[in-house]
């Protein structure tokens, strides 16, 4: 799970500076997340929605459960959502 999240911030980083990501779940649901963790580990990770402050404050769900992850750059004109990468 780790090296999943891991792998999965590198991509985020190669795409562009303030990335957006967002995540779509088997019900159809799609979150804007600021971070993705791999805590709790053991076949979950955690998605922290954006924008921070907001209900809920982390959303902790089965990988399985991810259907699709978009990332693209925040587009000109557009508030950027931002994504927050772990320190290196």
């Amino acid at each position: 799970m780790d090296e999943f999240v891991a792998r999965l911030h590198r991509t985020i980083a190669e795409i562009a500076e303030q990335p957006h990501v967002e995540v779509e779940l088997a019900d159809g649901s799609r979150v804007a997340v600021e971070s993705i963790s791999a805590e709790p580990g053991l076949g979950f990770i955690t998605l922290r929605p954006h924008p921070v402050g907001e209900r809920p404050d982390v959303v902790v769900v089965p990988l399985g459960a991810v259907r699709r992850i978009e990332i693209s750059a925040s587009h000109q004109g557009e508030p950027p959502v931002g994504f927050s990468l772990p320190s290196a």
